[in-house]
């Protein structure tokens, strides 16, 4: 006899059908750009590929890292995300707690000046005076400096610290001759590594993926991200296949050129995703325990 009634069973059934329809919506789209980066660019546009490769080539591949400016890209990302990400957290963790904590003189007047900032931004060209004046322009600075820190972060940290460090702990650990600097150290950052994680993982993401800043701020090519080096490969296929229509006698050349920038597409946007898809299932696990954290235990 099954400890579950009929309409459980429905309702488990009806479950799994919409978790496996969300997943299938998930995964098609990148099993779709990955099959299409390799496949015939003619194969793609008359639909006879829609998921599996047909006509595999790498041309699209071979096009991208032709271009020696992509490793650079790609060291300046990197460079760019792990200093970005190791300010974030350097700002975000101990002002986070902070807040958390009831003995914090004027908590809510804090808290008041950081959600100001979720209601109000001083715009494009002000920023870009303040950029300037700091001497950051056409610097590694300017794209990481700028939004190293936002109010949602510093309030899900603070709630997370508020829900998992209990005020117990702490007055045990005073008790026992504890400094609030030793605190921090030794006990909460040792318990806070799924939010961690997480905020590392978010604030990664946005630099990763960031291009407007450098769009901005930056001139020399030499400290351009990954982002603006892959959009000025795509600007260059696509402008070269313009030009190829417009030469005289030209159609094979250009029917050559409208294929590549068509594989390069896709390929472009392999090769700025597949290292955060790397990235995200060795993060999994933190993803899980920051929601099982904080639950009641009995």
């Amino acid at each position: 006899m099954s400890r579950f009634s009929l309409s459980d069973q429905a309702f488990d059934r009806l479950n799994f059908l919409f978790v496996l329809f969300i997943t299938l919506i998930i995964i098609y789209p990148l099993i779709f750009v990955i099959s299409a980066s390799i496949s015939d660019p003619q194969a793609v546009n008359s639909g006879k590929m829609w998921l599996w490769p047909v006509d595999m080539t790498f041309d699209g591949f071979a096009r991208v890292f032709q271009n020696d400016a992509i490793w650079i890209g790609y060291r300046n990302t990197i460079i760019y995300t792990v200093v970005g990400v190791l300010i974030h957290l350097f700002i975000l963790l101990p002002s986070a707690y902070a807040l958390s904590r009831k003995e914090l003189m004027a908590k809510k007047l804090f808290l008041w000046f950081i959600l100001f900032t979720m209601l109000f931004n001083g715009g494009l060209i002000p920023t870009y005076l303040v950029v300037k004046n700091l001497g950051m322009v056409n610097t590694m600075w300017s794209i990481v400096i700028p939004g190293v820190i936002g109010a949602w972060s510093v309030l899900v940290a603070r709630t997370f610290f508020q829900q998992t460090i209990p005020d117990q702990l702490v007055e045990a650990s005073k008790i026992d001759g504890a400094s609030d600097f030793y605190l921090f150290m030794k006990v909460v950052l040792p318990l806070s590594m799924p939010i961690i994680a997480v905020m590392a993982l978010f604030h990664a993401v946005a630099l990763w993926n960031q291009y407007f800043n450098a769009l901005i701020y930056l001139s020399d090519e030499h400290l351009f991200p990954l982002q603006l080096i892959l959009r000025q490969i795509l600007i260059l296929n696509e402008v070269s296949a313009d030009s190829a229509a417009t030469a005289a006698g030209a159609a094979q050349s250009f029917s050559d050129q409208i294929k590549t920038a068509s594989l390069v597409k896709y390929a472009v946007i392999i090769v700025s995703a597949l290292p955060l898809l790397i990235v995200y299932p060795l993060l999994q696990r933190f993803f899980v325990k920051g929601v099982l954290i904080g639950s009641v235990k009995e």
